[in-house]
């Protein structure tokens, strides 16, 4: 997506203060230019992201995952602009859940570090952790963030363990909306198992690079109940004619188009 800085408001990194007002453990870095829900929340390309939350806000789905048939759809940059998206709502609490344990980049796109403190992974390994021991809250942006944390052994271990339930169904009881980024669905079961403990998913698809075939057998390993749509990611043509939802068949829900 191109980043219009046009609006920007937020010059410093996104994740220096936590509630206390310190620097969270292993902040560092700036954000993402990419991040546009939070950089440049008056540009077009915000206006793409808030089109996706109305979609979440109008199905009524608490817990929505955003995963892609294979790696590099830009499935982490679309789950952060949306959870930025959902979080402009002033009364709105918003978690966004890094569920990709094998390769994580929520930390990194926001500027937090965070591959070497206590996140999901820890949390899904040891119940002592309740969810505000491993959650971030970014208090100028109304948003908590929750990292992978330290990498598991076995990361579909990790995550076929009941505390996953269990801190999901905590982060329905705490928060409006819980976004979580997902592994690919394709080359590793991960999603799978999350599959069913969300209530709904956007599915990433490249536009030039995802293989017909490849979405196919994505959408096929998903509940076509649980499909909200796809997102048509890094269509290079004129912006002329984007706005507006478009049916998707076979998908169950309705296509979004974004640039990124």
């Amino acid at each position: 997506m191109n980043d219009n800085r046009s609006g920007q408001v937020w010059p410093e990194a996104l994740g220096r203060l936590s509630d206390s007002g310190h620097a969270p453990e292993g902040a560092q870095g700036t954000p993402s230019e990419r991040l546009v829900s939070f950089l440049s929340p008056s540009s077009f390309e915000a206006e793409q992201y808030r089109g996706l939350r109305h979609i979440v806000e109008e199905s009524g789905r608490h817990v929505v995952a955003v995963t892609s048939p294979t790696p590099g759809d830009g499935k982490t940059t679309t789950a952060i602009n949306l959870a930025g998206a959902l979080a402009q709502a002033s009364e709105t609490r918003v978690l966004l859940v890094e569920a990709d344990l094998r390769q994580p980049r929520i930390g990194d796109q926001l500027g937090l570090g965070g591959s070497d403190t206590r996140g999901l992974a820890d949390a899904l390994a040891d119940d002592g952790f309740t969810l505000p021991d491993v959650v971030r809250h970014l208090p100028r942006f109304n948003l908590s963030v929750l990292l992978a944390g330290r990498s598991p052994a076995s990361p579909y271990e990790a995550l076929h363990s009941s505390r996953l339930d269990e801190l999901l169904e905590e982060a329905r009881s705490r928060y409006a909306h819980v976004v979580v980024d997902t592994p690919p669905v394709v080359p590793v079961p991960d999603c799978r198992l999350i599959a069913r403990r969300v209530d709904g998913f956007l599915v990433l698809v490249g536009a030039h690079r995802t293989r017909r075939e490849l979405l196919q057998e994505a959408l096929a390993a998903l509940d076509p109940a649980k499909i909200l749509g796809l997102v048509f990611n890094g269509d290079d043509r004129p912006r002329r004619g984007y706005y507006g939802y478009y049916t998707s068949p076979g998908a169950g829900g309705r296509l979004s188009k974004a640039r990124q």
